[in-house]
């Protein structure tokens, strides 16, 4: 539970700040508490916790400044379930010139700016899937959000994560060079030091790639063996963490459920009896899908006129496969592929895909919390939960490209915009 400690830690010290902080009573249209869309609402928060919740009749004014949202729909912060804070858009410079080119300084001076842009897009927490080939970058800007350095969602992190030496790139050098790695590598005993080291050094979970790019023909093939794994979810929990895996193989998601991760990340070849697996045993399932989209068109892909690739056409099987299933599904589109700021292209391609867009909010905002582990906290509007909540045009469960209209941010009560 250490983990976990320490991250509620972040919210209490945010309410200590905003201590002073007012009175409210906001007063939308309809209300999305995290489940269910409900119509002439309102919520009162007091400083930086919600107090009351309901039918705005029932709601009390009494000492509150009223909010009035006309026209909107007030609906628990955004939560962004894989993110890569420190990378940006493939079609500005390549992921191996990020790596191998970029100093640490320039990637977390973006990182920064990314982390504005997310929050100012209305995502109040990210779930940052890696630092690739930064170090421990993120949990340096994660402390740096919780000094008030700079400003952005509040971070959950990876750190480095863990590959199985010769899978992961930048490669293909000369036998002298050595070159730095996009993660860490691990195996057999040395993957339990290597945990314990990214546990030591901030990690709010480990991150293993259960498969890469490293088979015949550069095709996805398992990586960790399925004891490696246990090993690395055994010291997870023991710390109070949990292990999530990179998975696109058949015979990787496989692994990856054997050794019990919280989720899957990707995960394109997914076949039904290995989501009905995952359904079974609660994992949760990271789409991705904004990430394929966005490298399919980088290679030249005119959406709407070219055939779709392959691993779009495998990607929307994957999809439809997962959600016959009844896999609990997370909101994370590899943001960082694509534009920070751009969040909400995955949830307007999880309605294209086949969600309806009331599945596509509470992946976004209730699940994702759960599947973080801090559903007593954020994901849900209720009374005793911190004050993190965005208020739209329109209504996001008939147009889900509405949440690109955001009109009113409030993080831990603090208002981003208004």
């Amino acid at each position: 539970m250490k983990a976990l400690v320490q991250l509620l830690g972040l919210f209490v010290a945010m309410g200590a700040s905003l201590a002073s902080a007012e009175t409210v009573r906001l007063l939308p249209d309809r209300v999305f508490d995290g489940q269910n869309m409900h119509e002439d609402w309102a919520v009162r928060v007091e400083g930086d916790v919600i107090v009351a919740v309901g039918p705005a009749a029932e709601v009390s004014g009494n000492g509150a400044r009223d909010i009035d949202l006309a026209g909107q729909t007030l609906m628990p912060g955004l939560i962004e379930g894989h993110s890569h804070i420190l990378l940006h858009p493939y079609d500005e410079v390549s992921w191996n010139d990020q790596v191998l080119k970029e100093s640490i300084a320039e990637r977390s001076v973006r990182g920064a700016q990314h982390l504005r842009a997310q929050l100012h897009s209305g995502f109040t927490t990210l779930r940052d899937l890696g630092a690739e080939g930064a170090g421990y970058a993120d949990i340096g800007l994660k402390q740096a959000l919780e000094k008030g350095v700079i400003e952005g969602p509040r971070l959950i992190v990876a750190g480095p994560a863990m590959v199985a030496t010769g899978s992961y790139g930048p490669k293909g050098f000369a036998d002298h060079v050595t070159v730095p790695l996009g993660a860490e590598e691990a195996d057999g005993d040395s993957v339990v030091q290597v945990a314990r080291k990214h546990i030591g050094r901030g990690a709010d979970f480990i991150k293993v790639y259960a498969d890469y790019r490293w088979g015949p023909d550069g095709t996805a093939s398992a990586t960790f063996s399925v004891a490696e794994m246990s090993d690395i979810r055994t010291v997870a929990e023991l710390s109070g963490r949990y292990m999530v895996a990179h998975a696109s193989s058949a015979g990787a998601m496989q692994n990856a459920i054997s050794a019990g991760v919280r989720s899957i990340e990707h995960g394109d070849g997914g076949t039904p009896e290995i989501f009905a697996a995952m359904a079974a045993d609660g994992i949760y399932w990271c789409p991705t899908l904004a990430a394929g989209e966005a490298i399919s068109t980088y290679r030249g892909w005119q959406k709407g006129k070219d055939p779709e690739p392959l691993r779009i056409k495998e990607k929307k099987r994957a999809f439809i496969t997962a959600l016959e299933a009844g896999v609990p599904m997370c909101m994370g589109g590899d943001v960082g592929v694509y534009d920070h700021g751009d969040g909400v292209w995955e949830m307007e391609l999880m309605v294209e895909y086949g969600m309806e867009p009331l599945q596509v909010l509470r992946s976004a905002t209730s699940v994702n919390a759960q599947m973080m582990g801090l559903q007593d906290k954020i994901g849900s509007l209720a009374p005793g939960k911190v004050a993190d909540m965005i208020a739209v045009d329109g209504n996001p469960a008939v147009d889900i490209s509405t949440l690109r209209h955001i009109k009113f941010i409030l993080q831990g009560g603090h208002r981003v915009l208004q």
